[in-house]
């Protein structure tokens, strides 16, 4: 995991999207879209001008060494399930099969 890099503060916030996409195929739009503006990958943990994760596809569950879908912290990060429990509470982890709701409220306890 490493050490902890300061960061600065960051506008957070999440989306809900349908794709015809793959998880895969996703993320590499993503990874493109922080390229094209300016997205650097100096060192692990590096603050970052911009931030776009792949958190949750559908009911798909990836392991590569390039991607883990559902994200595998997300339920852990309270600035990831708070912006999603505003939009999509209902939404289902494919893991356990909790909702974002139900996560955030194990995580606030």
């Amino acid at each position: 995991m490493g050490v902890p890099v300061p960061q600065p503060q960051f506008l957070n916030m999440a989306v809900v999207a349908t794709t015809p996409l793959g998880a895969t195929e996703t993320l590499a739009c993503l990874q493109a879209i922080e390229a094209e503006r300016g997205r650097e990958r100096p060192f692990a943990n590096a603050p970052r001008t911009l931030d776009l994760d792949l958190i949750l596809h559908g009911d798909t569950m990836v392991e590569t060494p390039e991607l883990a879908v559902p994200h595998t912290r997300f339920r852990e990060r309270a600035f990831v399930l708070e912006p999603l429990a505003e939009i999509a509470p209902e939404l289902r982890d494919p893991v356990t099969g909790a909702t974002v709701a139900e996560l955030l409220r194990r995580l606030e306890r």
